[in-house]
Parts: structure tokens; C-alpha cells; sequence
């Protein structure tokens, strides 16, 4: 039988039976020579399919993701906007990101907001020997360290991973907030606070890279006020939290719960937030060409420049002393009482930012070619100044005996307040490159935090020596001059629809620009 063991068939067949052997349990030969050529081909094919079921079934459970980029890039497309729809694998993980930066953002918001509705409990124990002067130091410290964080930040986290930032400024804060617990003389209120407010500054542009990266333009302000939601979150949770836990437990409780929920939320933040599709295994949702007129495209220069001014709406955000009006001038019985009240500033702000960009989002589907989208943005924000300034007058016009009247002037304050606070920082994320989103939301919360240090010091000034009347007149000439500065912007072009012009104009398409 030698002879059937010689020769270049021979060799083949004993390369496949010795494959077979390394793929395959032993079993008890049951021939001396090779199985029949008909027998070897069944036996393969059925291998091979074995095969490629394993690795599809290790594929969907292990590398989902990967697999949905692969077959886009397969498909010939450059961004998941290009497909029909987005992948469910995508739009899992999308929705993942999007609650871990919504609820990490409003814890920024629970440790921010803590000294609010502390401050009248630290007031009110005369071991501390606090004044109203003395918390309105405090509260025009916070904003000036806290615009200056955000504008470093907003350059370090173009170079850094937003996802590291946003987790690890939390966490820090919350710190700051449980040290400033144990604290109990002026100097270290100052000292932690301080460092509260420059750790404050590393939650918004880490966020903002993150929203620009996972959301294309067209549906972008939706998901921009869905995110501003963490906003009113946090705010609103912080009057119940912080304010309750002042009323039983001492106000260092006022700032312990906070922090621990800082803690908490942090480490949640890095297990499941990604920076970007790319870092997801995705395709990004769109493709934004930079190398056309990079160094004067819209929004690098003077654009961006007159956007900062209209930040000095943030004025308005002195919801601190809403707490102490309700006191001094409404009749509400106790700081406990007035911060319920001054909850509904949150829950109006929730439902006016979630319009905001929806009703934005409208207006620039419905633009006619041309058409500055950032301009329609600008023009929500322009109605719903006008919106603030009404419910100024009528919170200021309200009994003191109609506590439900109250409650809902306030709730409409926020609703016309939250809106354009949200929809500034989109139009200064839009106004420029996708890099320089994170730089562009710093230098935003930098200009907009010195208006807001006014709130401060200069505020209870003024309160102190003219009353609470001259407090509402410098309210409502605040928001006269944010509309005066916005009005020139009504017809401002975003980045991307400036791109897409000089390359429509440059590449002599002749086709109608489409809008960002």
C-alpha cells in the first residue's frame, strides 16, 4: 500500500488530514487511507460555515460597535449622516453618553448652588458671625474664579479628553463642597469656595465637545436643550437637597449631601460617557471640511467677539437673592419655604430650554436659502429676553398673600431665563471650528461670569441703600441692553454653513448652499 501514500495528491491529502487532526477532538480511525474527495468537500463547507457563525455571534457580542463603522465605511459613506438612519448599536451608545452628561452636569449644579440655600442657615448661627455682606463676597468670588476656570478649561479641553475632564472636575468639587462643610471661619469659606469656582469651569466646554460630536447641526439644538435640562436638574435639586438637609441635619449638611453625590455620579460619568463616536467605534455623524479660508471663516474673529456680549443676560442669574426677597418682602415664613418657591424658576427654565432649541431647530428647517442659522437661533434668544424682562414686572407686582402667583411668576422667569443661557453657548459652539468648541464655550463663561460677579457685592450695595425696587430696575436694564447687543446678529451664519458656501462658491457647483 505504499504506493498510495507517494506523490503531490498524496502530500495534499495528508496536509488536510493533519489540518482536520489539529482542529478536531482525536476519534478512532476508521480507514487506513483518505476519506472519499466527496466526503472532504461536505466536511469543509460545513467547517467553514461552523466557522463564520462563531465569528458573527463574537462580533454582535463582543465588537458591535466596530462592526456597525465597518459596514458604514463598507456602504461608501463618510458620516452617519449620509445613512438612512443611524444604527441602533450607535444610537444605544449615543443615548448612554447623553445621560451621563445630562446627570453629571447637574450635579455641577447640586455642588454650585449649594451656599444658595445654605446661606441663610450659616446667617442665622450666630456662632459664624456671617452677614449679608459677607455671603455676597462669597457669591462675587464664585463667578469671577468660575468664568476664569471656564476659559482655561475651554483651551485645555481642546487638547484633552472631555470625557476625563468632566468626570474628574466633579469630583473635585464635590471635594471642595465636603471641605467647605468642615470649615468654619471666613477665610477658609472663601478659600474652598474659591476652588469650588475655578473646578466649576471643567463641566460646560467638556460637555459641549462632547454634544458637538455626537449630534449633527440639524438636530442639534433639540439635544442641546434636552442637555440644558441638567441645568434645571441640578437646580432644581439643590433647593431639596441642600436646603433640606441645612433645615434637619445643620447647614454643614447643606454641603456634605451634595458633595457625596458628586462623589458618585463622577465615577458613573467615566464607565460610561465617550468622547465621541470615533472613540466609540463609529463613523462621526458628519464631516466638516476646515482647510477652505481657514484663518477668516465665520466665527473665528469678530462674530465670536460680539456673541460674548450678549452673555452679560447671565446677570439675571442671581437666583440667590430670590431667596431673600421672598423673605424680606414676600412674607414667606422661612428660607426652607422661599427655596421651594424659588424651585419653580428651575422647572420653567426646564420646559424654556427644551423649546428653545426646539422651536430654533424650526425656524432654520423653514430658513430660506442664504439664511444665517445662528441669526434664527439669535432671534429665539432675542423673544424670550423680552419674555424675562415681562415676568420681571409681574414677580416684582405680586402680592405677598398670593403664594401660588409667586411661585408662577417665578416658574415663567425661569422658563424665559433658561433659554437664552442655553441657546448662547450653541450659537458660540456653532460659530466656530468643531476644535475650537471647547475654547469658544470658555471664553463665553469668562465674559458671561464677570457680569454675573455684579450680582454680588454690587448687588446687595444696592439692595442695601436703594431697595429692592432699584434691584429690578437693574434687572430689566440688563436685559434692555442683551437685546440691544443681539439685535446686529439676527442674520448670523454658522461655521459649517460658511464652509459650505465658499466651497459651493469655490468649486463652482452652482448649486443652492444647504444649510447647516
Amino acid at each position: 500500500m505504499q504506493h498510495l501514500y507517494s506523490g503531490p495528491v498524496a502530500t495534499t491529502e495528508r496536509l488536510i488530514s493533519l489540518s482536520s487532526l489539529l482542529r478536531a477532538p482525536l476519534r478512532p480511525r476508521t480507514w487506513a487511507a483518505s476519506p472519499p474527495l466527496t466526503t472532504r468537500r461536505i466536511t469543509t463547507i460545513r467547517s467553514r460555515r461552523a466557522d463564520l457563525c462563531k465569528a458573527s455571534a463574537e462580533s454582535r457580542e463582543g465588537d458591535s460597535e466596530s462592526t456597525s463603522a465597518s459596514s458604514s465605511t463598507a456602504a461608501g459613506v463618510s458620516s452617519l449622516s449620509e445613512l438612512p438612519e443611524y444604527p441602533a448599536d450607535f444610537i444605544r451608545r449615543r443615548w448612554i453618553t447623553f445621560l451621563g452628561i445630562v446627570l453629571g452636569y447637574s450635579c455641577f449644579y447640586l455642588t454650585r448652588n449649594s451656599l444658595t440655600y445654605t446661606a441663610p442657615a450659616m446667617v442665622a448661627d450666630k456662632m459664624l458671625g456671617l452677614s449679608m455682606t459677607d455671603i455676597g463676597a462669597l457669591t462675587s468670588i464664585f463667578p469671577i474664579m468660575y468664568g476664569t476656570s471656564k476659559f482655561l478649561s475651554g483651551v485645555l479641553g481642546s487638547r484633552t479628553s472631555p470625557r476625563f475632564l468632566l468626570a474628574g472636575g466633579l469630583m473635585a468639587t464635590a471635594i471642595m463642597n465636603v471641605l467647605f462643610g468642615f470649615s468654619t471661619s471666613m477665610l477658609w469659606f472663601a478659600a474652598f469656595w474659591s476652588v469650588n469656582g475655578m473646578l466649576q469651569g471643567l463641566g460646560a466646554p467638556g460637555c459641549a465637545r462632547i454634544l458637538t460630536s455626537w449630534y449633527a447641526a440639524k438636530e442639534r439644538g433639540t439635544y442641546w436643550g434636552m442637555w440644558n435640562i441638567a441645568h434645571n436638574m441640578g437646580g432644581f435639586l439643590a433647593p431639596i437637597l441642600a436646603g433640606t438637609a441645612a433645615k434637619l441635619y445643620g447647614w454643614q449638611w447643606g454641603m456634605f449631601a451634595p458633595g457625596i453625590v458628586g462623589l458618585l455620579m463622577g465615577g458613573f460619568i467615566l464607565l460610561g460617557v465617550r468622547d465621541s463616536p470615533q472613540a466609540a467605534g463609529f463613523l462621526p455623524v458628519e464631516v466638516v471640511k476646515q482647510n477652505i479660508a481657514a484663518p477668516k471663516a465665520a466665527g473665528t474673529g469678530s462674530d465670536v467677539s460680539e456673541e460674548k456680549k450678549e452673555s452679560l443676560i447671565d446677570l439675571l442669574g442671581v437666583t440667590s437673592w430670590f431667596v431673600f426677597y421672598l423673605l424680606q418682602v414676600k412674607g414667606v415664613a422661612d428660607a426652607g419655604a422661599a427655596s421651594l418657591r424659588v424651585s419653580g424658576l428651575e422647572l420653567g427654565g426646564l420646559v424654556g430650554s427644551l423649546l428653545a432649541g426646539k422651536l430654533s431647530d424650526i425656524l432654520i428647517s423653514k430658513a430660506k436659502p442664504g439664511q444665517g442659522t445662528v441669526g434664527k437661533r439669535i432671534q429665539v434668544v432675542i423673544a424670550y429676553t423680552i419674555g424675562v424682562a415681562a415676568m420681571l414686572v409681574a414677580f416684582a407686582a405680586t402680592p405677598a398673600t398670593m403664594g401660588w402667583a409667586q411661585w408662577a411668576s417665578v416658574f415663567m422667569i425661569g422658563f424665559f431665563l433658561y433659554g437664552p443661557q442655553m441657546m448662547i453657548g450653541l450659537c458660540g459652539a456653532e460659530l466656530v471650528r468643531p476644535d475650537s468648541v471647547g475654547a469658544s464655550q470658555g471664553f463665553l463663561g469668562w465674559v458671561a461670569y464677570l457680569g454675573a460677579a455684579n450680582a454680588g457685592i454690587p448687588l446687595s450695595i444696592l439692595v442695601r441703600d436703594y431697595g429692592w425696587g432699584a434691584y429690578f430696575t437693574a434687572l430689566l436694564a440688563a436685559c434692555g441692553v442683551a437685546v440691544a447687543l443681539l439685535l446686529p446678529m439676527i442674520n448670523a451664519k454658522s461655521y459649517v454653513q460658511a464652509q459650505k458656501e465658499k466651497e459651493s462658491g469655490l468649486g463652482g457647483g452652482g448649486g443652492t448652499p444647504k444649510l447647516a
